[in-house]
């Protein structure tokens, strides 16, 4: 039985001649690299392909040679700050060419870095809209932060540079603070990394360890490299997320979707050491401004009582010195009245002391009668004598 063909040679040949005929001219392509290999020999082999909404829908080989592969690998990275690397969209260059060996290979010989530095701007921005239209946006700012964050989730990765520089600034600081960090590894770059950040967040809500926050670190990198925090299912997880999540990607420059749904966002992973210490440092302050007021009021009791009792003492002295002067007194006087009272004193003005019998003082002449023995006393001496006649005085009569 007789059928009409062709060889393989012929229907590649037609092939090419077909192909080449549609695209006679080299032409500007998107698509998205979801491959990329550069070989020892210079040449970079990519496959591009673009996704619809229930997957992917075209897909293409392309090459760049060596000669035109060492000028546009490093102009790309100078303009956006990353190399060619998959999940990038990108603008090319491109000329169909159809081999009948190798079959069909779009070779590129130009790519717009601006374009793809545009696209991921451009997708940005939809995340944004689309993450305010559903209000999350502002969902973390409602949690509350612990007076003083102590147990912290780290989501990292165990080998960036970021990473330590955080754990070398927090748990060395200068002020003893301690912490307790646990850290969840994950990618931070490429087209995994919004995926596995996600998985570590989930990680940390299964573990039996009630955690203060969230902290998500990455240090510096491209705009290219850092656009996976751009992405909206990591930006909506961490704005839904029930625990206040910190997020520390990239330089100073640096502002994601992420940054803009998290609690809180520092330019860089030290600074969100610092930003945790000065927590505990304002908190250090106010205790200690606490313990100033303490210790001055208890100073200032102290003088208050101090002085009263100082007043008091006084009034006690003043008091006591006031009645001795008053006992001083009365006692001189009375030591006056009985130096005046001193009978030598009387003999010493001219006066004289009768004596009796028996020595004692005679105080009326019925005390002795004639022939007794009598003294009289003064100042100088005694003068005995014998009694020769007593003449007692009548009533009302003088002597």
């Amino acid at each position: 039985m007789n059928r009409e063909f062709i060889d393989l040679l012929e229907f590649q040949t037609r092939m090419k001649e077909g192909v080449e005929c549609l695209f006679p001219g080299k032409f500007w392509l998107r698509a998205e690299i979801s491959a990329v290999k550069a070989r020892p020999g210079g040449h970079c082999y990519l496959e591009l392909s673009q996704s619809g909404p229930s997957g992917l829908v075209a897909k293409a080989s392309a090459a760049i040679w060596s000669s035109k592969y060492r000028f546009l690998a490093p102009f790309f990275e100078s303009v956006t700050g990353s190399p060619l690397s998959e999940g990038m969209t990108v603008l090319v260059h491109v000329q169909v060419s159809y081999s009948q060996l190798y079959g069909f290979t779009l070779v590129i010989d130009d790519i717009d870095p601006e374009f793809s530095l545009g696209q991921k701007e451009m997708e940005r921005q939809k995340t944004i809209e689309r993450l305010k239209a559903e209000g999350l946006m502002d969902l973390q700012k409602g949690l509350h932060l612990p007076r003083l964050p102590y147990r912290l989730a780290v989501i990292s990765a165990e080998d960036a540079a970021g990473y330590r520089d955080f754990m070398k600034h927090l748990h060395e600081n200068e002020y003893g603070f301690v912490f307790d960090t646990v850290l969840f590894p994950a990618l931070m770059q490429g087209a995994q990394c919004p995926s596995s950040v996600i998985e570590a967040m989930d990680s940390v809500l299964a573990g039996e360890e009630d955690f203060d926050a969230v902290l998500i670190l990455r240090g510096g990198g491209s705009k290219l490299d850092l656009s996976c925090f751009d992405d909206y299912e990591l930006a909506s997880v961490i704005a839904q997320y029930p625990l206040p999540v910190f997020t520390a990607v990239g330089h100073d420059q640096d502002f994601h979707v992420c940054d803009m749904v998290a609690f809180s966002y520092l330019k860089t992973p030290t600074a969100l050491a610092d930003e945790l210490l000065s927590i505990y440092e304002d908190e250090d302050s106010l205790l200690s401004s606490f313990v100033s007021r303490i210790r001055m009021a208890f100073l200032n009791r102290v003088a208050i009582d101090e002085n009263r009792l100082a007043l008091l003492n006084s009034r006690i002295r003043g008091a006591f010195s006031l009645r001795l002067s008053k006992m001083e007194s009365a006692l001189d006087m009375l030591q006056t009245r009985i130096h005046a009272a001193d009978p030598r004193k009387i003999l010493e003005r001219g006066y004289a002391l009768a004596l009796g019998p028996d020595g004692a003082v005679l105080k009326a002449a019925g005390g002795v009668s004639a022939g007794q023995r009598m003294g009289v006393m003064f100042s100088d001496g005694i003068v005995r004598c014998i009694v020769d006649k007593v003449e007692m005085k009548e009533d009302g009569e003088e002597i």
